[in-house]
C-alpha cells in the first residue's frame, strides 16, 4: 500500500522523485527504493511525506481504495473516500460504518440529499443543513436592514 500510495501521490502532484526526496531530506535513490517496495521509510520520514502530499500518515501507509479497477490515492486531510456502495431495488443505500461514525449519523437521523447535475449527489445531516440555511438567511436579513 505505501509504495503504491507514494508513487501515485507523487505523480498526481507532478513531482519528480528527486523533488520529493529533497523536500524530505533523503536521496533520490532512497525514495526510489520506497516506491519499489525495496525498503520503507521510518516514521519521521512518513510524517514528512504525509505533509508534502497533504494527507494523514494513516492514509499514506494504510489506504487501499479502488473504484471498479481504478486505484485511488489517499484523500487530502479532512477529506474522505469511504469506498463504494450499491443501490438496492428500492433505491436504498448503506452508508459505510466509518462514515456514519465520523459524521455522527445514527439510525433515524434525517439527511438532506443535494444534487448537482454535473457533479452528482451529496448528503448532509438535516440539522446541520438547517442551521447553515438559517445562518445564511439571518446574515442576509442583517445586510438588508443596514
Amino acid at each position: 500500500m505505501l509504495k503504491e500510495n507514494i508513487a501515485m501521490l507523487r505523480n498526481v502532484n507532478g513531482y519528480s522523485q528527486e523533488e520529493v526526496a529533497e523536500k524530505i531530506g533523503v536521496s533520490r535513490q532512497a525514495y526510489a527504493k520506497w516506491e519499489k517496495g525495496e525498503s520503507i521509510p521510518d516514521v519521521e520520514r512518513c510524517q514528512k511525506l504525509a505533509e508534502v502530499y497533504g494527507v494523514t500518515i494513516d492514509s499514506l501507509v494504510a489506504f487501499s481504495g479502488k473504484i471498479g479497477v481504478t486505484n485511488l490515492t489517499p484523500a487530502p486531510k479532512g477529506k474522505h473516500i469511504f469506498g463504494t456502495t450499491k443501490i438496492n431495488d428500492r433505491g436504498q443505500i448503506v452508508i459505510p460504518k466509518k462514515a456514519r461514525e465520523l459524521f455522527g449519523i445514527n439510525n433515524g437521523d434525517a439527511l438532506v440529499v443535494l444534487g448537482d447535475e454535473a457533479e452528482g449527489i451529496a448528503l448532509i445531516r438535516a440539522d446541520i443543513f438547517e442551521k447553515r440555511l438559517n445562518n445564511t438567511w439571518n446574515s442576509m436579513k442583517q445586510e438588508i436592514s443596514e
